[in-house]
């Protein structure tokens, strides 16, 4: 159902995103990532490495490295994907937003929510954003 091709849209070192393998319809489970948590404490070791910017809030007292394709989803703010938190599970389930095509990236907002357009924490300080 998805795979990890190359993103146009990426400008990283690996240039990676995730896309569709055929049609998923609204509503549809993508994937379930499972969790890695840590307790917040310790987020400020996780700050010094790459994985600064792949993290998730994980509940009040922790963080998340979310396993399988969880942390490679590429931000939108007109995301064609959303999530929500499984704490029975330890998952993360990403869900289609919207009718997502074979072929087509797919997108989550870092935010959180659809609908949040706040600046994502890694461009606050940057004004050429």
């Amino acid at each position: 159902m998805i795979e990890i091709k190359t993103s146009p849209i990426s400008d990283g070192e690996f240039n990676r995103g995730v896309f569709a393998t055929c049609d998923i319809a609204k509503g549809q489970l993508i994937h379930e990532a499972p969790v890695l948590p840590y307790p917040n404490e310790q987020h400020q070791l996780i700050e010094h490495t790459v994985l600064a910017d792949y993290v998730y809030e994980y509940g009040i007292n922790h963080g998340a490295i979310l396993l399988g394709y969880g942390m490679l989803f590429n931000h939108s703010y007109e995301p064609n994907a959303t999530y929500e938190i499984s704490f029975e599970k330890h998952t993360f389930d990403f869900f289609a937003y919207t009718d997502i095509k074979a072929g087509d990236e797919i997108f989550i907002n870092y935010n959180g929510d659809v609908d949040d357009k706040e600046p994502l924490w890694f461009h606050r300080n940057d004004t050429s954003k």
